[in-house]
């Protein structure tokens, strides 16, 4: 996948929009690292793209949340454990 900076996209935005048509996605970097992703819109349906989006950030956080689970030790908890969790959680919460 092809790179470009914040400084390029500024300096040089119709190469940009060149190279995305030919491209597809680009990402965006700041400092040499990744800050956004620019995508071209199939048939130009931007709710479609948009969902798309949004599921795919969905799925990851899902699986961050699992990593993040599993590292902690909680991968084997039975619906119980779970449902005192979520009540604990919510208490603390409550009290703050």
């Amino acid at each position: 996948m092809k790179m470009i900076s914040t400084r390029d996209l500024k300096l040089k935005a119709s190469d940009t929009w060149q190279l995305l048509a030919s491209e597809g996605e680009l990402v965006v970097t700041s400092h040499g690292k990744p800050v956004a992703l620019l995508a071209d819109i199939p048939g130009g349906d931007v709710e479609a793209a948009l969902s798309a989006i949004r599921r795919a950030r969905a799925q990851i956080a899902v699986s961050n949340m699992r990593r993040s689970a599993q590292e902690a030790g909680l991968g084997g908890m039975t619906g119980a454990e779970i449902e005192a969790e979520i009540k604990a959680t919510r208490k603390t919460r409550s009290e703050n």
